[in-house]
């Protein structure tokens, strides 16, 4: 099996396995869990605490991220800001894909997720950690953007233009 390492700055897709205090730990693909303080998010205080809870998906940055400490995520960015880092909606779907498609899907040339949004209007959230989370109007055609995203690894251009077009055709 091979574990995401998490390095610092990467934004990832957690999935809140404990609380313990002041403190989550999520399951963030790595061969360690990661900790994310009640305090780490938008407007968060010792009296207004995020409504977090065991099974919820949390889109974070790691803050640190090296092999001699627990690896810490914070869901706001330097001055203080959510900027789409948070608890992710219970209503999406995720799944699983490979580093190498991530990096591909983020990569600022790659016209993939702007064309797929323009066939399917969704929600989605990438994480470097191999974690993608999508919404779309109905849960047919989340299951549908999810396998092509996943075909999207091993398709050419002119074959995933091909695949955009024939779903272009047939959704409203």
């Amino acid at each position: 099996m091979c574990w995401y390492v998490p390095v610092k700055g990467d934004h990832v897709i957690g999935i809140v396995t404990m609380k313990s205090g002041d403190i989550f730990k999520l399951d963030v693909a790595g061969s360690d869990q990661a900790s994310l303080s009640f305090l780490a998010f938008e407007g968060a205080t010792k009296k207004n605490r995020p409504n977090v809870k065991v099974g919820d998906l949390v889109y974070g940055q790691f803050i640190v991220a090296n092999k001699d400490m627990e690896p810490e995520l914070a869901c706001i960015d330097g001055s203080g800001k959510a900027n789409g880092m948070g608890v992710i909606g219970q209503d999406g779907f995720m799944f699983k894909v490979s580093l190498g498609l991530v990096r591909k899907l983020l990569t600022p040339q790659n016209d993939i997720i702007q064309e797929l949004m323009n066939v399917f209007p969704m929600e989605l959230v990438i994480g470097m950690n191999g974690r993608i989370w999508i919404k779309a109007k109905t849960i047919q055609q989340t299951l549908i953007v999810a396998n092509i995203l996943e075909a999207c690894e091993y398709l050419t251009t002119a074959q995933r233009k091909q695949v955009f077009a024939k779903f272009s055709d047939n959704v409203q």
